[in-house]
């Protein structure tokens, strides 16, 4: 039974006045010693308050999709296959020393995502990713603009959307509602015709961010989110595999993600959307590159901007309020330089999927300013 299913949500609903009624029922009956009655009624308490905190967190995890599946839960999922060495790319996006050549094409199945709250048009695959090792769902959504005859022979740009920590690769469709608000925009002309590709960032278990890093002997998280999904989306779709027309968007731990692979990867992307995220890695407990000293410095954006030999031809738009994002943003506009561009939006809300929600139609036609319809 799945934990984001509707079977599971009414399994739960059901046992809150079953657990009360078996109460009531037996309250009067227990026999035995004191000492066995107080026990029996103790269990039979909770009983009732262990089905209504269930039946409240499936509630809140369904509307939010904090957690994606029972791995997720309970920390046992491991999607690393392998750690490959994994060879950097020269300005050109070529892998340096000829290591880490061009994979062969590989076409992938796509289905429906088995999400009551993830719209039918959102598309999901199996990925092996052949540079990183690791293997995990990727969701695809297209824009309307596809499958027009119109545009049959466009080629389109693309954004990633990464979710934050824990987080599922459904929230963005779910909780944020993005392809459903953007579609309407799409077609209006308002909002630039991306494909929205989100990857399961979520590698190591619940209780291991990863933070889109290569970490040696432990996971290739970086290259799996900038090299083998990109690759699948360019391998199964009509995509625009110029560097200009990528942009990576991210909310929370994954604002985090999105903000830290712009700068460093300015041969992949061109824009970066940060939504109350951060830059040193340790602000997320669960961080393994904020407990190791070397990778949390090499890892914040403001010291890939500070140390870049030159600076990233990217466009930044960072959301925040003081004390979540506000002053972090600052930071990278200080530490930017020309050709690096930094938008700040000072926001007010909550740190909630449904603060960010409402923020998703403006940061798109921000978005289509850096990287406008062709």
């Amino acid at each position: 039974m799945q934990l984001t299913g509707t079977p599971f949500f009414i399994l739960t609903v059901i046992l809150v006045p079953v657990s009360i009624a078996v109460a009531l029922l037996y309250w009067g009956k227990v026999r035995g010693p004191n000492p066995v009655r107080i026990l029996s009624r103790l269990v039979m308490i909770m009983f009732c308050q262990v089905t209504a905190v269930l039946m409240v967190f499936v509630m809140v995890n369904n509307a939010n999709l904090i957690y994606g599946n029972w791995d997720d839960l309970l920390g046992t999922g491991d999607h690393v296959r392998a750690v490959p060495s994994v060879a950097p790319l020269d300005p050109n996006g070529r892998p340096v020393g000829g290591g880490d050549a061009k994979q062969p094409k590989v076409t992938q199945k796509f289905s429906s995502v088995d999400d009551r709250l993830v719209p039918k048009d959102v598309q999901k695959t199996d990925l092996k990713g052949q540079v990183s090792g690791v293997d995990g769902e990727v969701l695809v959504w297209l824009p309307p603009q596809y499958d027009d005859p119109a545009f049959k022979d466009k080629k389109f740009p693309v954004v990633e959307l990464i979710p934050g920590f824990p987080g599922s690769s459904s929230t963005w469709y779910g909780s944020l509602k993005v392809s459903e608000q953007l579609k309407p925009l799409m077609q209006q002309g308002k909002v630039a015709p991306f494909i929205l590709v989100t990857p399961r960032t979520v590698l190591l278990g619940s209780s291991q961010d990863a933070g889109c890093t290569d970490i040696a002997g432990k996971i290739n998280a970086d290259a799996w989110v900038t090299r083998d999904v990109p690759q699948m989306v360019l391998d199964n779709f009509r995509a625009d595999p110029n560097p200009d027309r990528w942009g990576i968007a991210g909310y929370s731990a994954g604002a985090h993600c999105a903000l830290k692979l712009a700068v460093a990867h300015p041969n992949r992307y061109r824009a970066a959307i940060s939504l109350s995220g951060y830059n040193d890695p340790a602000n997320e407990p669960d961080s393994l590159v904020g407990k190791d000293p070397k990778l949390r410095e090499a890892n914040n954006p403001v010291n890939i901007l500070k140390t870049a030999q030159t600076p990233p031809k990217v466009s930044l738009l960072i959301t925040g309020k003081k004390g979540d994002g506000l002053e972090d943003a600052q930071a990278v506009a200080a530490a930017a330089k020309d050709p690096t561009k930094v938008q700040i939006q000072e926001t007010n809300g909550p740190h909630t999927t449904d603060m960010w929600k409402t923020m998703v139609p403006g940061v798109f036609e921000w978005l289509t300013g850096v990287i406008p319809p062709q």
